[in-house]
């Protein structure tokens, strides 16, 4: 896989670039403020799909075009659907990339700037971990429009404390990064113009250590926090047993104690 990153596919929807073992994602509706049309939210699904099957790639980055993350749904398609099946239909389409970011192998970070509203902060609570730049607005902001967040919601109410998750939805109103990150919606506030650089350095840094460890690790904490606690002890000493047994185990614990750790290229082809 090329390296380089101007090595980047252009789909209608979004862009895919590739950066070492870093891969990135760009919404690319900007005239629309990146609002999850149908084809943008087939289109983002795609692509995390088509990331988390490359072997290289071992760690995404999600950002926006233009002047902001994203705006939510796409409104203007509302009067294209008749009825409750045909607009179940419609959210179920806009709410997949949520499943997909959590069931994925592959850690995924947010770079978010200017809003990230509606769905827009649903994607952001649902990555694994999320920059934004310090003027960045946050917001759950469709009962401004006869709406309400529900999907958002889900996301956020795994990443927020309750009441911190039912002021956003029921206020609708924004909140500035430093409230986010206080939240713990965001992991990271940098100046503006860093946030891609920021959420870039994170990626960089889960894609140098073991791959196999990053993956099993991630898809394990899924798996738990849905747990009780006992039965979460119990599953993490199964995957912690596989995981001994694997090649990245086996190679970074001998490179370990012979204090030469594995740089990024060295681990074992999975």
């Amino acid at each position: 896989m090329a390296s380089d990153p101007s090595d980047t596919e252009r789909w209608e929807n979004v862009e895919i670039g590739r950066d070492g073992h870093v891969g990135r994602i760009t919404l690319s509706r900007p005239e629309a403020m990146n609002t999850f049309s149908t084809g943008l939210a087939r289109d983002l699904d795609a692509a995390l799909h088509t990331l988390d099957e490359e072997s290289d790639v071992r760690a995404i980055v999600v950002d926006g075009s233009g002047e902001t993350f994203s705006a939510g749904i796409d409104l203007s398609e509302h009067d294209d659907h008749e009825g409750t099946n045909e607009y179940e239909e419609w959210v179920t389409r806009m709410e997949e990339p949520f499943h997909t970011v959590t069931e994925m192998r592959t850690p995924v970070v947010a770079a978010a700037h200017g809003h990230a509203a509606a769905n827009g902060i649903g994607l952001v609570a649902a990555c694994d971990l999320a920059v934004a730049a310090e003027n960045t607005q946050f917001g759950a902001t469709a009962p401004k429009v006869g709406l309400f967040c529900m999907g958002p919601a889900v996301p956020l109410m795994k990443a927020l404390t309750r009441k911190r998750c039912l002021e956003l939805i029921l206020t609708g109103e924004l909140i500035d990064a430093e409230t986010a990150l206080e939240w713990g919606l965001i992991n990271r506030v940098v100046p503006e113009g860093d946030h891609l650089e920021a959420a870039m350095g994170l990626a960089e840094t889960m894609a140098a250590k073991s791959p196999m460890a990053v993956q099993m690790g991630k898809q394990a904490f899924y798996e738990m926090v849905e747990l009780d606690y006992d039965e979460a002890l119990d599953y993490s000493n199964e995957q912690f047993a596989a995981l001994c047994t694997t090649d990245d185990a086996n190679a970074g614990i001998e490179a370990f104690l012979d204090g030469t750790p594995l740089s990024a290229e060295e681990w074992p082809e999975s």
